[in-house]
């Protein structure tokens, strides 16, 4: 079973080991450097304790491993997003589900938000498996620049907290 937890400043080099390889096929497509790391840790803490509170960052481990980051984001008072991104070497173990129906809990609870919004690249139909199966219906697909200037179908999913 996976755990979530705040960021701390010694995370920064697991970070770096998720924010490579193919991980980032589907993000920037380029690994995230060591200072990189210590900036995004420090941004994440930084918005911990903003009032009111628009962004949750937390470490996924597996046991005492550092194996991914989720966030979730409040884009309106009711209406918040989530995104994943797991290591290489951990994906297919049920992780990012695991990790998913947390932050879902979470969003409904703590951050009060009354529906849930992700999407991934068409080209990463594991991730469309993964928000199926932490209770979210695929809604459509939403156009996004990508490097180069072409548009890509990036797939759509929603949860609403009934």
């Amino acid at each position: 079973m996976v755990t979530l937890r705040a960021l701390v400043p010694d995370d920064a080099p697991a970070l770096t080991r998720v924010y490579s390889g193919a991980s980032i096929r589907h993000t920037t497509g380029k690994p995230l450097t060591l200072d990189q790391a210590h900036e995004k840790i420090r941004t994440a803490l930084a918005r911990a304790a903003e009032t009111p509170r628009a962004q949750w960052s937390w470490a996924i481990l597996n046991g005492d491993d550092l194996i991914g980051l989720i966030s979730l984001r409040r884009r309106t008072l009711a209406m918040g997003t989530v995104s994943y991104i797991l290591r290489e070497d951990t994906w297919g173990h049920g992780y990012a589900t695991q990790a998913a129906h947390q932050v879902v809990a979470a969003a409904f609870t703590t951050a009060g938000l009354n529906r849930l919004e992700a999407m991934h690249h068409p080209d990463n139909p594991a991730s469309g498996r993964v928000l199926i199966k932490a209770g979210f219906t695929h809604t459509g697909t939403s156009d996004r620049q990508a490097d180069g200037g072409t548009t890509v179908p990036y797939q759509v999913y929603a949860l609403q907290n009934s």
